[in-house]
């Protein structure tokens, strides 16, 4: 068999039916919209969530990927404030907000994070790559967290929309 597939395989059976039944709990009891936000194939993950939660669960969901918006964010805010400035416009306190960082490391996923819990909204996190790393400095704070244990990004991305499509 392919080593690829085998990770896949061997990386979804780690995922914990307990975990995915909180998220199923998370999202179809959410009271408000839903954001998930991603950079590059995580943005993508980001995306097709928000299209088949709000189609095949009717819940509300946004995605960030208009490209004129987020160029003008990233132009007006910085990069690593783009995705914040996004979550203070469309988000409320009932908000659930999902966040995506493959490598953990990304400053506007970890400055969403943060803007999260300084303002009482509810947040997961999807990460990979290192188990300490920036982004998971949140665990803590965040209702529910699944952490990869991959340094391949499409392993990790791969793992993420599976987690995040198991709830359909």
């Amino acid at each position: 068999m392919n080593k690829f597939i085998e990770q896949i395989i061997l990386k979804t059976g780690q995922i914990e039916t307990k975990k995915l039944n909180k998220l199923k709990e998370l999202v179809l009891n959410a009271t408000g919209n839903i954001i998930i936000l991603g950079n590059g194939g995580s943005n993508a993950i980001a995306s097709h969530m928000a299209e088949d939660y709000t189609k095949m669960l009717h819940k509300p969901t946004l995605s960030f990927s208009d490209s004129a918006r987020l160029t003008c964010y990233a132009n007006d805010y910085g990069y690593e404030n783009a995705f914040v400035q996004y979550l203070k416009e469309f988000s409320q306190e009932e908000s659930l907000i999902i966040l995506i960082s493959s490598s953990g490391n990304s400053v506007n996923i970890k400055n969403c994070a943060e803007y999260c819990t300084n303002n009482k909204r509810k947040f997961i996190l999807l990460t990979g790559f290192n188990s300490t790393n920036t982004v998971r400095s949140f665990l803590n704070k965040a209702e529910l967290e699944f952490w990869v244990d991959s340094t391949d990004y499409g392993i990790v991305e791969c793992v993420h929309e599976i987690i995040l499509h198991s709830i359909i």
